[in-house]
């Protein structure tokens, strides 16, 4: 029997602003006191998960003491990718706008997966692709979507790829039991995994994607591909793809997209960039003539998540091949059939996600709250304090800077210029150097970077890009890694180079 006046399960509303307010506090009192906060935790796995292990609750717990617990178990063993001494991978981190649209994303519950659904979270989200195509030099009549992050639009981007193939209908007939052409992906070695699992996904298999030896500028060579792809023609080899990157993982590297563009151009092939990290960056004025111009390309990914200072996960796919993406996903089952308004946008037609976030409103009140010249000086700081970093490393004699990048992803390298022990290579010891130096920051909880491997050996890698960074972080971390070198290798010992 349905009652009349059974109280709904949930928190009132008076309820949910108290505990919001409680929450709010507690947001302050940590951002107030971020730098006495370590930025990561050495806990063990095994005394991690016996913290956090328990009982599937039966009765409810009261909010404070969730909060309580989650503040004295979860939050201390959290890698904080918000804290200003976080430099590791991309560093990447929220803001006051966008954490506050999230609050309202979730608390509102919008899924965006057709106009009919959320017809104002579509416009917004076709508002704001138009507003980032822009920032990254691409046709803002482009086709595009916000996904979750770059790797799944790497995905997107090959089906449509492969999809723009009339020939193949792998959409319809698929794969097995087929003579189909061999078909391929060419990339760099700099080039994100995400290549190789997007082949994986597509049924492609990783023998077929051609990672192309960078030059010594760590950027995809032109002729190399053009060599490569025309051997692979005359060979009944289908091009499907070539992936190129604008800010490489490991060294923050920018392929030549204009000649490339114009060597697949030439042949047919589609050029994607994966774009996630360097795509934003022309916003720093002395940096936009160094940048890959995007609009060459038939498709790119940029990440609001990486480099605009919303939490994640954020990515725009676009596709400037009209219909392209439509053509790879569009599928609608009887219950999702409408009829729909003249210059609606049904976003579950660009990718293979139906139920979707309304992440476009953290992107918007980012954008409207700080506008283009605020993240325009944001940014331009960040790039300033990477080029100091470098400046001081090169005026170090037991410093270098392995790679260059105008990007601020700063690499450096150990290098004291003293002999190893007998009969220890050199550059192995320099390796064991700088991984120990590596592994004494992280357990310091004072910053937290992160690692490569080049031709040069192991490479630290610091990214700055964090809102909260400021100068005196940046050389508080030079002093760091100075201190922590000369801990790890004491002066003299062993014997200096002559």
């Amino acid at each position: 029997m349905i009652g009349t006046d059974e109280p709904p399960g949930d928190w009132t509303p008076e309820e949910l602003e108290k505990n919001g307010n409680i929450l709010l506090a507690r947001l302050r009192e940590h951002f107030a006191a971020i730098r006495n906060v370590p930025v990561t935790s050495d806990i063990s796995a095994i005394e991690l998960q016996r913290r956090i292990d328990a009982p599937l609750p039966e009765a409810p717990t009261p909010f404070e003491q969730v909060l309580d617990e989650t503040w004295s178990d979860v939050v201390p063993h959290l890698a904080l990718w918000h804290h200003p001494n976080f430099h590791a991978y991309f560093s990447n981190s929220s803001s006051g706008p966008a954490i506050l649209a999230e609050t309202l994303t979730a608390a509102l519950n919008v899924n965006c997966q057709q106009w009919r659904t959320a017809p104002a979270a579509s416009a917004v989200e076709r508002l704001v692709l138009r507003w980032l195509a822009e920032l990254a030099g691409y046709p803002e009549d482009a086709d595009g979507v916000l996904v979750n992050g770059a790797s799944l639009a790497t995905v997107y981007a090959l089906i449509a790829a492969r999809d723009a193939h009339g020939g193949l209908r792998v959409r319809e007939r698929g794969l097995a039991g087929r003579d189909l052409p061999r078909m391929r992906v060419y990339t760099s070695d700099q080039a994100h995994s995400s290549v190789d699992k997007a082949a994986i996904a597509l049924g492609i298999g990783l023998d077929n994607v051609v990672r192309l030896r960078s030059g010594p500028d760590l950027r995809l060579d032109p002729g190399e591909l053009a060599k490569t792809l025309d051997q692979d023609i005359a060979d009944g080899v289908l091009p499907l793809a070539v992936c190129a990157t604008a800010g490489t993982t490991s060294t923050g590297a920018i392929d030549p997209v204009s000649e490339l563009a114009r060597v697949c151009a030439e042949r047919n092939v589609w050029l994607h960039v994966d774009a996630a990290y360097g795509g934003f960056w022309r916003l720093v004025d002395r940096l936009a003539p160094d940048l890959a111009d995007l609009a060459a390309a038939d498709s790119v990914v940029v990440n609001p998540h990486k480099v605009l200072f919303c939490p994640m996960e954020v990515s725009a796919l676009y596709c400037k091949r009209g219909g392209a993406l439509a053509n790879a996903f569009k599928l609608v089952p009887e219950y999702l059939r409408t009829s729909p308004d003249e210059g609606s946008v049904d976003y579950m037609d660009h990718s293979l996600q139906l139920g979707r976030q309304f992440r476009a409103l953290k992107v918007w009140w980012v954008l409207r709250c700080f506008g283009r010249a605020g993240l325009s000086r944001l940014l331009t700081a960040r790039a300033g304090y990477a080029d100091w970093l470098r400046s001081a490393a090169r005026a170090s004699p037991d410093w270098t800077v392995p790679a260059e990048s105008v990007l601020p992803l700063v690499c450096l390298r150990y290098d004291p210029g003293t002999a190893p022990p007998p009969g220890v290579d050199r550059r192995e010891w320099i390796d064991r150097l700088n991984e120990n130096i590596c592994a004494a920051i992280h357990r310091s909880g004072r910053s937290f970077v992160s690692h490569t491997r080049l031709d040069t050996g192991y490479v630290i890698r610091v990214s700055i890009g964090n809102i909260q960074t400021t100068g005196a972080d940046v050389r508080a971390l030079w002093a760091l890694l100075q201190d922590t070198a000369a801990e790890c290798h004491p002066p003299g010992e062993p014997r200096r180079i002559v």
